[in-house]
């Protein structure tokens, strides 16, 4: 038996009522589809008119990034990847060459378990596609492309121009922009003045000030179910990101395929279900997010927490795919009232 499922977000945001009524105490909220997901932009304090012309300013700027990063259609990385594999060298930018160093610098602190450089593995079972189908490569199909090795570290960069030593790096940054767009969003909201914003990019989210009294709250999506499984405040210049297992997954023969791979083994991950981090402060907490919530994931429930520690993360929220939930003594801090059939660790 087969079946798919798509979902909007590993992080719902949860509508703040609010008591006052004049105009700038409204939250205004623009929708938009871009990177393969969802995105919305609230922003509060702000006319509506001014708040719509500053959302897409937001949404433009997301375009921008899906069209330049995007890891099959073709693109500035797609033009990137093609020179990497004919073994010549590519005149990218100052923006390409600064998210390629931040992820290679991510790759090394993760054992490598966070690997941008596994397009090859990430196209083998399917995931470089709108439309997610049913993959069954073969062993042999797999080593090929595991026993390359291709990694960040094989990147080499002369200025703004790019070359590897290793033609089987492919890079997708699937696992890495979206943060990265957030922080772009940040930037030019707070450039213009805004006070308070919360933006959501297919879940991951960063906020901006607070919206009036209260700050931001956000839920963390129940992995197994429709609603949040637990509540938590967002406070300015702080990011949340999940990695899950139940947005890009197929299901062949009883197994969950999800889009996560594991580079030591070429396959994907079955042993999580989630894991949502916070981070704060710097202008890169969205990129951190993203990014950081990968190896996290893929080092699995056994290993989660040295992982954490070797990246400084305080604040994660770890579901198995037996429905276990660990936390951070931190992060367990953090949440609002529980909901659904949450329950803490221990409990």
């Amino acid at each position: 038996m087969i079946a798919f499922r798509r979902g909007f977000a590993a992080v719902l945001l949860l509508v703040v009522a609010l008591a006052a009524c004049v105009r700038n105490d409204t939250i205004y909220r623009t929708q938009g589809k871009v990177f393969g997901t969802k995105v919305e932009v609230s922003i509060y304090g702000e006319s509506e008119a001014r708040a719509a012309e500053l959302s897409a300013r937001v949404l433009k700027e997301f375009d921008r990034l899906h069209h330049k990063f995007h890891a099959w259609q073709p693109s500035a990385l797609t033009a990137l990847n093609d020179s990497i594999a004919r073994g010549e060298s590519y005149q990218g930018d100052a923006e390409m060459v600064d998210m390629l160093k931040a992820a290679a610098s991510l790759a090394a602190r993760s054992d490598n378990l966070f690997n941008p450089a596994i397009g090859h593995l990430i196209r083998l079972w399917g995931f470089q596609s709108s439309e997610i189908t049913p993959h069954g490569p073969s062993a042999a199909e797999v080593k090929r492309w595991v026993d390359a090795n291709p990694r960040m570290s094989d990147l080499h960069f002369d200025g703004t121009r790019i070359s590897s030593s290793n033609r089987a790096v492919m890079l997708d940054l699937g696992g890495y922009a979206k943060g990265y767009a957030l922080d772009r969003a940040a930037q030019i909201l707070r450039a213009e003045g805004v006070k308070a914003a919360l933006i959501n990019v297919g879940g991951n989210m960063l906020a901006i000030g607070q919206p009036g009294d209260r700050p931001w709250k956000v839920g963390i999506q129940d992995p197994r179910g429709e609603g949040a499984i637990a509540t938590v405040e967002l406070h300015d210049n702080e990011a949340i990101g999940t990695s899950g297992d139940y947005q890009r997954y197929f299901t062949q023969n009883g197994k969950r395929r999800a889009h996560i791979i594991d580079p030591r083994t070429g396959e994907s991950v079955d042993l999580m279900a989630s894991v949502t981090i916070i981070v704060s402060g710097g202008n890169d907490a969205g990129t951190r997010s993203d990014g950081q919530s990968k190896p996290m994931f893929v080092i699995g429930p056994a290993h989660w927490r040295a992982m954490a520690q070797r990246l400084g993360l305080n604040e994660v929220m770890v579901i198995d795919t037996k429905g276990k939930i660990e936390m951070t003594d931190a992060m367990q801090a953090r949440l609002g009232a529980p909901q659904g059939q949450f329950k803490p660790a221990g409990s």
